[in-house]
């Protein structure tokens, strides 16, 4: 699976400084970024794929410097992302909104990676149905499989369930949680479901007013004062 180093890495937008000196290593697997609303938890995502450039740092991803990869070439290279509002057409099919996500440049394939990808999110005997007639767990779905089809090295997940309730964001997070596994792709997740981020990620990387605070076993970095304090608010042990 895919390492990602951080070296450094701060953005400044004026007298604002979103990041600040964040050094960190994602050893693959599922990884969460958690932190309070100001944290930098989208300028992170954003400086990973492209669309942000930082004041300082470097980001090397198995080896290769990913700030000198523009947008389209990092997603080339295997970087993948949602966002935090629905990004899928609802004009197109099921099917052809995953093709939108298969990475340009790459010849033939495209529709035995969509098939793959829509098996993977349980989409498999709906690939052309309409985006705008499924319900919000479906729209879901289909995010997380663009997200996912051809070869992803990096997946990038902004608060993939949100608007799902418990059950079907349970369901959402045993996806999440099968993409190391199965598709071999590093995932970095961002979401307050604290349930949804316990259920789905080894480990946990935290940020507050920029800075990285905690690091470590998901377990262990929701039981460390400093989190506690600093994200939840609390003193009190999370269950």
């Amino acid at each position: 699976m895919t390492e990602v180093r951080i070296e450094g890495l701060t953005v400044r937008y004026g007298g604002v400084v979103p990041l600040d000196g964040v050094d960190l290593t994602i050893d693959g697997g599922a990884w969460g970024l958690i932190g309070p609303n100001g944290a930098g938890k989208t300028t992170f995502f954003n400086v990973l794929s492209g669309f942000a450039r930082p004041a300082e740092g470097r980001i090397t991803v198995d080896g290769e410097d990913l700030l000198s990869m523009r947008p389209h070439a990092r997603a080339r290279w295997g970087l993948r992302r949602t966002f935090q509002t629905e990004q899928a057409i609802r004009e197109l099919t099921v099917a052809d909104n995953v093709r939108l996500g298969y990475e340009h440049g790459r010849r033939g394939g495209a529709g035995e990676a969509v098939a793959a990808a829509l098996d993977f999110v349980g989409l498999a005997d709906q690939p052309h149905r309409l985006v705008g007639s499924l319900d919000m767990r479906g729209r879901r779905l289909v995010e997380l499989a663009r997200a996912v089809v051809g070869s992803p090295r990096l997946v990038l997940l902004d608060e993939p369930a949100a608007g799902l309730p418990d059950q079907e964001s349970e369901e959402l997070g045993a996806l999440i949680r099968a993409v190391p596994e199965r598709l071999g792709a590093t995932v970095l997740l961002v979401d307050h479901d604290m349930a949804l981020v316990s259920a789905c990620c080894e480990k946990l990387a935290v940020l507050d007013f920029g800075r990285l605070v905690a690091t470590g076993p998901t377990a262990e970095v929701l039981q460390d004062p400093l989190v506690l304090a600093a994200y939840l608010g609390t003193t009190e042990e999370v269950a």
